[in-house]
């Protein structure tokens, strides 16, 4: 039976908080553990640059994400893990399926369509004021980067799918304009993803500074843990669950039974502080060993780039080959 073949791209964009483990870190290294998927996951630094423009920031943060994802579990003999700008066939695959697509199309994307409309509203002139290409052209670099490798699924968020059925767009006038060589990849939507809720209750971002840091100390847990909002009841006073963003942190790292016996031990009058020890002491069961994993990474990045460089080769064993077809198809030959 076939694999299915599931890609995952993940920006470099800062260091990862708690929300980011939850929703996106934890979930994905368990599905990679499924033997019938086949698991591609790579840092795409090179979208990173449309939106930061520090090149030490760029350069930090893809440390960070990589050491993150590795300290978590990610086992790269399981899943090829690599970074982008590690694999040059994307960005030849890039500009032949750039000659391919209708200018109609990207003008068709939603934060395109954002960045105009929000130059409308401001009164310029030039509605494309300030929007640069890597803006303009991101969906294609992500259409590249999906059929690079013939991704069956792609797991993203509803903000996403749009990006998707480009690449589907693309891949079929492609294929039909010259040889079927490319899957028709389908957006993978999980509803059931957790949202983990920030320190004030709304959904955890670094945009909100509601955020708790994934790899601190236990000590600085602890004491971003105590900044979650409660209400003033005072201890022996019944609290409900829904009454602080405490208990959904809590029910994200708790079993069931768990997670019932902290509602019943709030109904019975829970002091807030003792509860903040409690969510702590969970959360820090959980991340302890990967917060030492994440410092010996970091303190070492040669080994991260030694794993990263391994799973560029594993890509590019992939990539190369479909990149000659794609060459060959659209005319770009040897002359022997």
């Amino acid at each position: 039976m076939k694999k299915s073949r599931v890609l995952t791209g993940v920006t470099p964009s800062g260091i990862p908080h708690l929300g980011n483990y939850v929703g996106a870190i934890r979930p994905a290294i368990q599905a990679s553990l499924n033997p019938q998927v086949e698991s591609f996951l790579f840092l795409s630094d090179y979208h990173a640059l449309i939106k930061c423009h520090e090149p030490e920031k760029v350069y930090a943060s893809t440390q960070a994400v990589a050491a993150t994802w590795l300290a978590c579990g990610l086992d790269p003999e399981r899943t090829t893990f690599y970074r982008q700008s590690d694999v040059p066939e994307v960005m030849e695959l890039n500009w032949i399926l750039t000659c391919n697509t209708a200018k109609g199309l990207m003008n068709r994307a939603h934060a395109y369509k954002a960045a105009v409309q929000d130059n409308a509203e401001k009164g310029q002139q030039d509605l494309d004021h300030g929007i640069e290409m890597g803006l303009f052209c991101y969906p294609m670099l992500m259409t590249a980067d999906i059929l690079m490798f013939n991704a069956d699924k792609v797991p993203v968020g509803r903000d996403q799918i749009q990006h998707l059925e480009m690449a589907r767009d693309i891949a079929g006038r492609f294929n039909h304009r010259y040889k079927p060589l490319f899957t028709l990849p389908e957006a993978q939507v999980d509803d059931n993803v957790e949202t983990l809720l920030g320190l004030d209750g709304r959904k955890m971002s670094k945009s909100y500074g509601n955020t708790i840091p994934l790899f601190e100390t236990e000590k600085r847990l602890q004491k971003a843990v105590n900044k979650i909002v409660t209400n003033l009841k005072q201890p022996g006073e019944p609290k409900q669950p829904n009454e602080s963003p405490l208990f959904a942190i809590y029910k994200a790292f708790a079993s069931e039974a768990e997670t019932q016996a902290f509602t019943n031990m709030l109904a019975e009058g829970l002091a807030w502080g003792e509860a903040k020890k409690i969510l702590a002491a969970k959360i820090n069961d959980e991340l302890a060993e990967k917060r030492e994993r994440f410092a010996q990474l970091t303190s070492q990045p040669a080994i991260i780039e030694d794993i990263l460089q391994a799973g560029a080769i594993k890509a590019r064993s992939q990539a190369q080959p479909l990149l000659a077809a794609v060459r060959d198809a659209v005319g770009i030959r040897s002359l022997k």
